[in-house]
């Protein structure tokens, strides 16, 4: 078993993944990097992080998830921070929208809640401490058109959230939310820069965040925050106060 606290971050291989997996190697987590398909980006963040694991698992296939816990359990045989951010989008207004693309976005919650549940039977249960961090989003409480799936889902992780809060009251294991804004990431440096410019009228503070301050966050809840539990903190600039 490990001798340092181990943090799993779900799509690890890039944007905010990345950075609170670089966040949490820093604070002194052996830390586990969960992707799907971008193998070759997290070999490379793998090569960078020393102590790093590699987990590859497609979440919405339950099978997947169990061969995944059975890898940890082998391996460093502890989860101390579990931290739910993989996500999936699809974008397209709800009448043309197809059901087998709404599907693949609710399917990754129902393997988040499915991982969660085997992650606090197998390790954070039995050791009676842990941390759970789901990333979810801004547009999770404003709503935002042609991402019906997205919100719900992302609207449904606060819930899940506060819920599991409460379902665990009593327990040294702490349940948030971080809901990050507008962040520089690859799919928003694709966005044509009209829309670009009407994003950041929006924002307060006149500027897109970076993966590395939505980390700043995760890894707060993660190693140093005792007395927050059930909340939902929002990393958006003043763009939505919650």
């Amino acid at each position: 078993m490990s001798e340092s606290p181990v943090a799993i971050v779900t799509g690890a291989a890039t944007g905010i993944g990345a950075a609170c997996a670089r966040r949490l190697a820093a604070e002194g987590f052996q830390v586990g990097i969960h992707y799907r398909s971008s193998a070759e980006k997290a070999e490379k963040l793998l090569s960078e992080i020393p102590g790093a694991f590699g987990l590859r698992a497609d979440l919405s296939n339950a099978e997947e998830i169990d061969a995944m816990i059975k890898e940890i359990k082998s391996g460093p045989g502890r989860v101390d921070v579990l931290v739910n951010n993989a996500g999936y989008n699809e974008n397209a207004p709800m009448l043309t929208m197809k059901l087998d693309a709404y599907d693949a976005v609710a399917g990754l919650a129902r393997g988040t809640w499915y991982l969660t549940k085997l992650v606090l039977r197998r390790f954070m249960l039995r050791k009676g401490s842990g941390r759970i961090v789901n990333i979810s989003s801004v547009v999770g409480s404003t709503g935002n058109p042609g991402q019906i799936p997205y919100t719900m889902v992302k609207a449904g992780l606060d819930a899940f959230t506060k819920s599991l809060a409460q379902e665990l009251a009593g327990r040294e294991i702490l349940v948030n939310s971080v809901a990050p804004g507008f962040i520089e990431t690859e799919m928003t440096g694709e966005l044509p820069e009209e829309i670009q410019a009407g994003i950041l009228a929006r924002i307060p503070q006149g500027r897109m965040g970076t993966p590395e301050e939505v980390a700043d966050v995760v890894c707060f809840l993660a190693s140093r925050a005792s007395y927050v539990n059930g909340c939902v903190l929002h990393v958006n600039g003043g763009l939505y106060g919650g």
